[in-house]
């Protein structure tokens, strides 16, 4: 404990703009500064939400980032941090990827508690994918609890055995649903349509980090279907990442540039959900997204792939589609469910998906307070 505060520590690759970053710091914003110090270890240079952090009176710990040829020096570092940091009585690592190294040294250097959080339901493509899962093989067996933000990322890192015999907390990432209400927000988005010329279009969202698992490239391609249907259709895209260029050529490929917004990297990304008409959202895989929640929050109907968990399709405004479908099938089925939508509810301020996402544990305040619950009872049950 640090001045008779719990001190919790958060491992994570670092505090970009992310999804992870974005429901970490939702927690690191709420939680009870008066019982937990909240900190930071991370392995990246310093991110969006990091000078925040700080603000809020976190600390942030730094350690070299792992490569597979220097996994010695890798734990050597993870070694010495812990050694020095006797004050820690609970580890949650979000970087599962390495929490298998990190883990049982925390919990020899005296950690009462070590949790791994599994945040996402698959792995990159090619050798990168390869060396984590090898890395997280029997990874429930190298900490005290595993937890996940869902049941297909729980199964993805602990294993479908583990999930089915309970040994798995569900935790899935909570926010500030009120700040998605569009009732209440609605001019924000009448001010992006300004900023970036959509006027009254049909405006098809996106918002996510630019990456393998976000699948963009198909995105472009149902986007050139909708097209041919809706002439007016326009794409607004939010995020930054390593496929940003690729996905760019993508557009000019196909011939839809004119009407791809690439609005770049946005800390408060409400705006962009009240500028959109729907949210098309077609990941290879992911944990639970919080841009799924973000925009049901926001009256978005959202059209998105069945390889996201059905714990994000909390309400009627999200239907499931399969990526064995062609990008013909997707746009079809993306403006048919536009349509239910628009005849359920002709005025997009009526829709109130809050209490039923709130229900389902996706309200920041409440979810926070069971968190803290959650820690102080991990926390005895280890001291005895």
């Amino acid at each position: 404990m640090r001045d008779g505060k719990i001190v919790v520590l958060q491992v994570i690759g670092g505090l970009s703009m992310g999804g992870a970053e974005s429901r970490i710091m939702d927690i690191a914003r709420h939680i009870d500064r008066s019982k937990f110090d909240f900190d930071f270890l991370l392995d990246e240079p310093e991110g969006y939400y990091e000078p925040e952090a700080k603000k809020l009176g976190s600390n942030i710990y730094r350690v070299p980032r792992f490569r597979l040829y220097n996994w010695p020096q890798y734990a050597s570092a993870m070694k010495k941090f812990f050694s020095e940091h006797k004050e820690i009585d609970i580890v949650q690592g979000s970087l599962t990827s390495t929490a298998s190294i990190y883990m049982p040294i925390a919990k020899k250097c005296g950690v009462p508690v070590t949790m791994a959080y599994a945040r996402s339901a698959g792995v990159d493509p090619g050798p990168k994918g390869t060396v984590t899962k090898m890395l997280r093989k029997n990874l429930w067996k190298k900490c005290d609890h595993a937890a996940a933000v869902s049941s297909e990322a729980g199964e993805a890192v602990f294993g479908k055995e583990r999930l089915d015999h309970g040994d798995v907390m569900i935790m899935p990432g909570a926010m500030p649903l009120d700040k998605f209400c569009y009732a209440e927000h609605e001019a924000e988005g009448k001010a992006i349509r300004e900023k970036f010329g959509l006027g009254c279009s049909f405006v098809i969202g996106h918002v996510g980090r630019f990456h393998y698992a976000k699948n963009h490239e198909f995105l472009i391609e149902v986007f050139k279907e909708i097209k041919k249907k809706k002439t007016d259709a326009k794409l607004l895209l939010a995020g930054n990442g390593p496929t940003f260029e690729a996905v760019k050529k993508k557009a000019a490929d196909e011939g839809v540039s004119d009407d791809v917004v690439f609005a770049g990297e946005t800390g408060n990304p409400a705006p962009m959900y009240m500028a959109a008409d729907m949210l098309i959202f077609p990941s290879h895989y992911e944990g639970l997204p919080g841009t799924v929640i973000e925009a049901q929050a926001a009256g978005l109907p959202c059209l998105i792939s069945d390889a996201i968990s059905r714990e994000a399709a909390v309400t009627e405004l999200v239907e499931r589609f399969s990526l064995d479908k062609s990008a013909a099938e997707w746009a079809d089925e993306a403006l048919k469910l536009f349509g239910t939508i628009k005849d359920r509810y002709p005025l997009r301020q009526d829709i109130n998906m809050n209490p039923a996402l709130s229900d389902a544990g996706f309200e920041i305040v409440s979810s926070t307070k069971k968190l803290e619950a959650l820690f102080e009872k991990l926390l005895k049950d280890a001291n005895g």
